[in-house]
């Protein structure tokens, strides 16, 4: 199942809302629940064989339902909002904490789903509870590694909405976020465009071994703590400025003099980088955000 939790800070509870039907659910601890082709799910085995690993995590490890129950019986937690597709899970959950008014479920597509509209709503129906300033959400996710780079496009302009998110991702799309270096293959508009809107950190790795059905690649833990619109780096227009950057990336190799003359001459473009101390010959994998930012404010006409 793929699950986005939005936490909040400690608030007074809203209303529940509760958009799945609610079978009857006998679930036992442990229990996995009957899906067809599984997705990966996080366990300890230690590299212990894979019947010995189903064995352990029957016996021990608590499955999504309970893993939730215990997360949303700990203290000091506060409204929850779980969205995800697998009806099963949202059926079972939405019944068990029927009663509750501390967590929201929604059987959505993540991607396609309108999460502002729903977040919005969400944080205005505890506004009138809640007089502090401190109410950004955070969203705790592992997500389909290959819808990957359409969450990270859709989550970090939200500063407004969310204060940090934080992922699980394929271990080499975690590293091409966060640690690509200019002059390198990995380094893309993605990389300027999360760092525009976040201050990345890569956390941690974890292996294959822990998931079962095991996969072919590694993951890692990455958090995107957001900015403010205030924060952003200053340009005209974002609309522009990501307009540029992509027209550069298209033809990666070629000198930004090139690529960019749809935008203004060859000329200015040469005069504009000189300007902040960069040579007439420059290509888009060579410039920092900062330095799109100074080229951008340079040359675009609004």
């Amino acid at each position: 199942m793929t699950t986005a939790h939005f936490s909040l800070h400690p608030l007074p509870p809203p209303r529940v809302i509760l958009k799945a039907p609610l079978p009857a659910h006998n679930s036992t601890n442990g229990a996995r629940r009957r899906i067809i082709n599984p997705p990966c799910m996080v366990c300890s085995n230690g590299g212990q064989s894979q019947s010995q690993s189903q064995s352990q995590s029957q016996s021990q490890s608590p499955d999504d339902y309970h893993a939730t129950l215990k997360a949303l019986n700990s203290k000091g937690r506060t409204p929850r909002k779980s969205l995800g597709q697998d009806p099963h899970m949202a059926a079972i959950v939405s019944e068990r904490f029927a009663s509750s008014d501390r967590l929201k479920v929604l059987k959505e597509d993540f991607v396609k789903c309108h999460i502002r509209s729903h977040m919005m709503s969400f944080l205005g129906s505890i506004k009138s509870l809640n007089h502090s300033k401190s109410r950004y959400a955070k969203v705790v996710s592992n997500i389909p590694f290959n819808i990957s780079t359409d969450v990270v496009k859709l989550l970090l302009p939200m500063g407004d909405i969310f204060s940090e998110v934080v992922l699980l991702l394929q271990e080499e799309t975690a590293v091409r976020l966060v640690e690509s270096s200019l002059r390198t293959s990995e380094y893309r508009p993605i990389n300027i465009f999360v760092n525009f809107y976040s201050d990345p950190e890569y956390k941690l790795k974890v292996p294959r071994t822990y998931f079962f059905p095991q996969p072919n690649v590694d993951a890692a833990v990455v958090t995107f703590k957001l900015k403010q619109a205030a924060e952003y780096p200053q340009v005209s227009s974002i609309k522009s400025f990501f307009s540029m950057v992509n027209s550069a990336f298209n033809g990666k190799r070629k000198m930004l003099r090139r690529s960019l003359q749809h935008i203004c001459t060859s000329l200015e473009i040469e005069q504009a980088l000189g300007r902040f101390g960069l040579p007439a010959t420059s290509r888009p994998e060579e410039l920092t955000l900062d330095d799109f930012v100074k080229l951008h404010n340079l040359i675009a006409k609004e």
